[in-house]
C-alpha cells in the first residue's frame, strides 16, 4: 500500500535532523496558524498563491530563495563546525550525517537559493524595463515557481521522512547507482531536480519569448538595458543546457528504477559518460547564474556613478560571447579523466578565452565609474566587493584552466575555494544587491541604509576569512568533504574557516535586522515618487510598488535611456509631460493552475521516490485534469477601468509633480 515507507523512515535514532525537522514543522504550523487567525488567508490566496502577476511572482521567488539560504547556511554552518572540532577526532557529526549535509548544501545552494533569486529578480524587473505589462505566458510563470517550490519541499522533506543524497550536490555514479546507494536519498534528489528543472526550463522559454517578443514602441534590442540583456542570454542558456541535464538525470533514474546500464561499466554503459553530460549543463549553469549578477551590477554601477553604462555594445557582445563560450569549456572539470593531453590543451584554452569578455566588463564597470558622482549607499558596496572578489575567483579559475596545475589541485579545498569565490562574490553579492536596489520598487520604501552597508561588510570580512583559509589547505593537499582529519597544520586555517562562517551569519542577522527595521519605519522610508535612486531605466518611471498593469500608456521609446530622458525633459521644462489619454486595459486573470500542479507535483515526486505507484497514477490524472480544466476556461482575463488606471497615474504624477518643484527649489 505504502511501497518502501515504513516508520524507520523517519530518524528517530538520529536527533539532529529530528529536532531540525521538528523545529521546522512547528515553525510551519505556528506560520500557518496565525495567518488564519488574522483572517489573511483569503487574501493570500487570492492575490499571491494564485497570482500570475510577474512582480508578485518574483516576490516570491526572492522569498522562497531567502528561506533556502538559511537553511543551506545552516548546513553550511555544521560543516564548518564539524571540521573546527574533528582533528583527531569524529566531531560531532557521524559520516553518514555529514555526507547528507553537504550534498544538502550544495544542492539547496545552486538549484533553490541562486536560481529562485536571479529568476525573481528577473521576473520583478524584466518586463518593467522593457515597457511590457507582463511577461508572454503568465500563467506559464505561475507553474514555474510552484514547481520550483516543490523540488525544494521535496529536498527538505527529507529531512523528516527518509534520507538526503550522499553523493555531492551531483550524484556522480558509481556512487548513486542502486548497488552503492540503495536508499531513497538519491531519488529525493533526483525527483527534486526534475520537477523543479522543468520550471526552470518553462521560465526559460518564458523569458526569452518576453525579450525578444514584448517590448513597448520604439523599444529596439540596442534599446534594452543590459539586465535585458543578461536576461535573454541566461534564459537562451536555459532552453539550450537544461534538457541535458533532464535526460541525464532521467538515465540514472532508468538505471536506478528499471535496471538499466546506461552509467554502468560492467554492464555496458560508460561512467565517465555522465561525467560527460552533466559538466554540459553544469558550467553553462555558472553562467546562468553569474550573468543576470552581471546584469544587475551593470545597471547598479550605472545609477550610483550618474553616468550611462560605458561601452555598452561591447558589454552586449562580451554577454553574447559568454553565452556561446560557456558551452566549450565543460571538460575543464575533468581533465584528470584521461581524455588526452590534445583534448586537456583545447579546453584549457577556451577555459582562458571565455575569461577575456568578462575582463571586458570589468573594466566597462570601472570606466562607468570614472569620472562619475559615486554614492557609496549598500547596493554600490556590494558591487565595488563584487569586482575585487570576483577578479580573485577569476585569476585561480584561469590557474585551473591549466591541465598541469589541475592534476595537482584536482578534488582539493583550493577547488571550492575557487568555486565559493565566483558564486559568492558574483552571484550572491549580486543578488544582495539586487534586492537592496529594487526592494523599494517592490515594497514602496527603502531597506535601512546603515544596517544594509553593515551586513555587506560582515558578508564581505566573512567571506575572505571563511574561504581565503581553503585556499590555503588546498594547496597544503586537504581534499573535499572530508568529516575528520589527522594533520596539524591545516587545523588553524580550518578554525579561521569557521570564524569567517560565525562573521558571515552576523551578516545574515543583520540583513534580518535590516528588513525588520525597515518594515516599522516604512514611513520615513518611504518611496513617494517611485524613482528614489534617480534612476535611468524605465522601471523607475511607475509607482512603487507599480501597479498590476505597470503602466498607464505604453511608454514610447526615443533614445538609448529613455526615462532619463523623460526626467531631463521635464527638468528642462519645469513640467512633466501632457496627461496621457487613458484607455481600459485588460490583464490576465489569476489562476491556481500553477499551485494545484504543483500539488500534485510534490505528491507524484513523493510517490515516485517511496516506490507508492497507485498514488503516482491518482497524482497523473490529477495534474492533466488541471491542465484540462485551464485549457477550457471561458474567462480568461479581466478589465482595469480607464478609470482606475487614470487615479493610479494621477496620483503618482501629482508625487513626481512635487519633487520636480522640490528639486527646481534647491540652488
Amino acid at each position: 500500500m505504502l511501497g518502501k515507507l515504513t516508520w524507520a523512515a523517519v530518524p528517530l535514532d538520529q536527533p539532529i535532523p529530528l529536532a531540525a525537522g521538528a523545529l521546522v514543522i512547528v515553525m510551519i504550523i505556528g506560520v500557518l496558524a496565525w495567518v488564519t487567525l488574522k483572517g489573511w488567508l483569503p487574501y493570500l490566496w487570492r492575490e499571491w498563491i494564485t497570482s500570475v502577476d510577474h512582480k508578485r511572482i518574483g516576490i516570491m521567488y526572492v522569498l522562497l530563495a531567502m528561506v533556502m539560504l538559511l537553511r543551506g547556511f545552516t548546513d553550511a554552518i555544521m560543516m564548518r563546525s564539524q571540521q573546527a572540532l574533528a582533528f583527531r577526532s569524529e566531531g560531532y557529526l557521524p559520516p553518514e550525517h555529514y555526507n547528507q549535509i553537504f550534498s544538502a548544501h550544495g544542492t539547496l545552494m545552486i538549484f533553490f537559493v541562486a536560481m529562485p533569486f536571479m529568476i525573481g529578480l528577473m521576473n520583478l524587473v524584466v518586463p518593467l524595463q522593457l515597457g511590457a505589462r507582463d511577461v508572454a505566458f503568465p500563467t506559464l510563470n505561475s507553474v514555474s515557481f510552484w514547481l520550483t517550490a516543490t523540488g525544494a519541499l521535496l529536498v527538505n522533506l527529507s529531512l523528516v521522512v527518509g534520507e538526503f543524497a550522499r553523493t555531492g550536490w551531483l550524484p556522480f555514479p558509481p556512487l548513486s547507482e542502486i548497488t552503492y546507494s540503495p536508499g531513497v536519498g538519491v531519488d529525493y534528489y533526483l525527483w527534486s531536480i526534475q520537477i523543479s528543472g522543468v520550471g526552470t526550463l518553462l521560465t526559460g522559454v518564458n523569458f526569452v519569448t518576453t525579450v525578444l517578443k514584448i517590448h513597448a514602441p520604439g523599444m529596439t534590442y540596442g534599446r534594452m538595458p543590459m539586465f535585458c540583456w543578461t536576461t535573454l542570454a541566461t534564459n537562451l542558456m536555459i532552453v539550450a543546457a537544461f534538457p541535458i541535464l533532464t535526460a541525464t538525470l532521467a538515465m540514472l533514474l532508468l538505471d536506478r528504477y528499471l535496471g538499466f546500464h546506461f552509467f554502468t561499466n560492467e554492464a555496458g554503459g560508460n561512467t565517465m559518460m555522465f561525467m560527460n553530460l552533466i559538466w554540459a549543463w553544469g558550467h553553462p549553469e555558472v553562467y546562468i547564474l553569474v550573468l543576470p549578477a552581471f546584469g544587475i551590477f551593470s545597471e547598479v554601477v550605472s545609477t550610483f556613478s550618474g553616468k550611462p553604462l560605458f561601452g555598452y555594445r561591447s558589454m552586449v557582445a562580451a554577454t553574447m560571447a559568454i553565452c556561446v563560450l560557456s558551452f566549450m569549456v565543460w571538460l575543464h572539470h575533468f581533465f584528470t579523466m584521461g581524455a588526452g593531453a590534445d583534448v586537456n590543451a583545447i579546453f584549457g584554452i577556451t577555459s582562458m578565452i571565455i575569461a577575456v569578455p568578462t575582463g571586458v566588463k570589468i573594466f566597462n564597470w570601472l570606466f562607468t565609474m570614472y569620472g562619475g558622482r559615486i554614492v557609496y549607499s549598500a547596493p554600490m558596496l556590494w558591487s565595488i566587493a563584487f569586482m575585487i572578489t570576483f577578479v580573485i575567483g577569476g585569476v585561480t579559475g584561469v590557474l585551473l584552466a591549466v591541465p598541469p596545475v589541475d592534476f595537482v589541485l584536482h578534488n582539493s579545498l583550493f577547488l571550492v575555494a575557487h568555486f565559493h569565490n565566483v558564486i559568492i562574490g558574483a552571484v550572491l553579492f549580486g543578488a544582495f544587491a539586487g534586492y537592496t536596489y529594487w526592494f523599494p520598487k517592490a515594497f514602496g520604501f527603502r531597506l535601512h541604509d546603515g544596517l544594509g552597508r553593515a551586513a555587506a561588510w560582515c558578508w564581505i570580512i566573512g567571506f575572505y576569512l571563511a574561504f581565503m583559509p581553503l585556499y590555503v589547505v588546498g594547496l597544503m593537499g586537504m581534499t573535499r568533504r572530508m568529516q575528520h582529519y589527522d594533520i596539524p597544520e591545516w587545523r588553524p586555517w580550518l578554525l579561521i574557516a569557521a570564524g569567517g562562517a560565525a562573521v558571515i551569519l552576523g551578516g545574515i542577522v543583520l540583513q534580518i535586522a535590516q528588513l525588520a527595521v525597515s518594515i516599522r519605519r516604512r514611513e520615513e522610508l518611504r518611496d513617494e515618487t517611485g524613482d528614489p535612486w534617480n534612476g535611468r531605466s524605465l522601471e523607475w518611471a511607475t509607482p512603487s510598488p507599480p501597479p498590476a498593469f505597470d503602466f498607464a500608456v505604453p511608454p514610447r521609446i526615443q533614445g538609448d535611456e529613455p526615462y532619463w530622458s523623460m526626467k531631463q525633459r521635464a527638468a528642462r521644462r519645469a513640467r512633466l509631460d501632457d496627461e496621457p489619454t487613458y484607455a481600459d486595459i485588460e490583464m490576465p486573470r489569476n489562476s491556481p493552475t500553477g499551485f494545484i500542479c504543483a500539488f500534485f507535483a510534490t505528491v507524484m515526486g513523493f510517490a515516485l521516490i517511496w516506490h507508492i505507484w497507485w498514488m503516482v497514477a491518482v497524482a497523473a490524472v490529477g495534474a492533466y485534469a488541471t491542465f484540462v480544466v485551464f485549457a477550457w476556461r471561458d474567462i480568461d482575463e479581466y478589465i482595469v477601468p480607464a478609470e482606475t488606471v487614470a487615479r493610479i497615474d494621477r496620483a503618482n504624477r501629482s508625487a513626481r509633480s512635487r519633487a520636480l518643484v522640490r528639486m527646481q527649489a534647491t540652488p
